[in-house]
């Protein structure tokens, strides 16, 4: 066995038995989940995967946001981007109302309602064409076609009113443009989009190597663009813990729900 998976070897047995937490009980079918899945994954810069435990797929949640605020930023740029959605680490939960009352500006990219602005700020002719182009985004990123887990979908649907409620009050103060539904219902596909550790691994490696996937070779997006999402990754990925998170472990980070 070589050594990187080893090491992975080595710290999923050391934190197989880690009880702490708890499943996602306000989306139906994430609470059905087995708790007990634990798996690893890391994609070095030359493209090798290296992995250890469970590796079946599972639906990517809250880590869809830094590579669809990546495609938003290749659209649009920067200034346009933070006009619409700011950068500010918000101290809140994930589901908190970090809007502006003024602008209705959301705090920053990583949380649900600035994560549902930057869904409806990918440039497209309309609904259909806007998941297509986050789906094709997905998929260049993980460097294979990613597939929708459908049951997940209708689950978010059925129960996300309180995503509804943000892009709503964004909607009424003018920072959303774009049909409430139409942008929800596909920030709720995107966030149900099947990965396996491998492939988040695979994502996070293309953003670390300057927009280029090291499994494929192909340039996803600048390295411009990926620079500026590392950044609000390591100021805002996890959310009200996102400030310890980066004194401990100073790194960009991503956390989601799904696991």
């Amino acid at each position: 066995m070589d050594p990187v998976t080893r090491t992975l070897e080595l710290i999923h047995g050391e934190l197989a038995g880690e009880r702490g937490g708890r499943l996602a009980d306000y989306i139906p079918e994430l609470a059905a989940a087995d708790p007990d899945r634990f798996g690893l994954a890391l994609v070095s810069m030359g493209g090798t995967v290296y992995q250890a435990g469970d590796a079946e797929p599972f639906t990517i949640q809250s880590v869809s946001k830094p590579f669809v605020h990546a495609l938003a930023l290749a659209d649009n740029g920067l200034d346009a981007v933070l006009a619409r959605v700011s950068a500010e680490p918000s101290g809140e939960p994930f589901n908190a109302v970090s809007i502006d009352p003024g602008t209705g500006r959301p705090a920053n990219p990583m949380i649900n309602a600035g994560a549902i602005l930057t869904t409806s700020l990918v440039a497209s002719s309309g609904p259909g064409r806007r998941w297509a182009r986050i789906h094709a985004a997905l998929s260049a990123f993980a460097g294979r076609e990613l597939e929708v887990d459908e049951a997940t979908f209708a689950s978010e649907q059925a129960t996300g009113d309180r995503n509804r409620a943000l892009a709503y009050l964004m909607r009424a103060a003018g920072s959303l443009t774009e049909p409430v539904e139409d942008v929800v219902d596909t920030y709720f596909r995107q966030c149900s989009v099947l990965v396996t550790t491998a492939d988040i691994a695979t994502m996070a490696a293309t953003l670390a190597n300057g927009g280029v996937n090291p499994r494929t070779g192909e340039r996803v997006v600048g390295e411009v663009t990926a620079g500026q999402v590392l950044t609000v990754m390591a100021t805002c990925g996890m959310y009200d813990y996102s400030g310890e998170w980066l004194l401990h472990a100073g790194l960009p980070a991503k956390s989601g729900v799904s696991g």
